[in-house]
């Protein structure tokens, strides 16, 4: 039995499982919303609101223990500065698990996984994504 044993193995040894954990963490804090199985959103949940609380604290060692996880210096910077703030008045439940489909393969419970609230997208970066890009003339672009 296991008995006191936090941690959802999901079929994976430590070093692969905290990988999964925190590139799922990081899709999240990215595009808001990702799509995965129900253990996965599960466990990817604890994780994220971890480092929600650890953005709301906003202290020099809070920083250092969400880069401990996250390992990637500007998502720890847009966890502190633009995702944290939206959850200030809130005491936790910052996301929530849509149940989906079952997947057809193998039949596993889909879920998705999304924040309450997501920093609206710049005005910048949309203007940029629909500008197209100029095609060179020739091989090289001589000509």
């Amino acid at each position: 039995m296991r008995h006191l044993k936090k941690v959802k193995k999901l079929g994976r040894d430590t070093e692969h499982r905290r990988a999964l954990l925190r590139n799922q963490v990081i899709s999240l804090f990215t595009h808001g919303k990702i799509k995965t199985t129900l253990q996965k959103a599960k466990e990817t949940r604890r994780w994220a609101e971890k480092m929600i609380t650890l953005g709301k604290r906003g202290t020099v060692p809070a920083r250092r223990e969400a880069f401990r996880f996250l390992a990637d210096r500007k998502m720890v910077n847009r966890v502190f500065d633009e995702i944290a703030p939206l959850f200030k008045d809130r005491k936790g439940g910052y996301t929530r698990i849509y149940r989906l489909w079952r997947r057809r393969g193998d039949n596993a419970e889909m879920a998705m996984l999304e924040l309450l609230a997501f920093p609206a997208v710049k005005e910048e970066e949309t203007e940029s994504k629909e500008e197209p890009k100029k095609k060179k003339k020739g091989l090289f672009g001589k000509k």
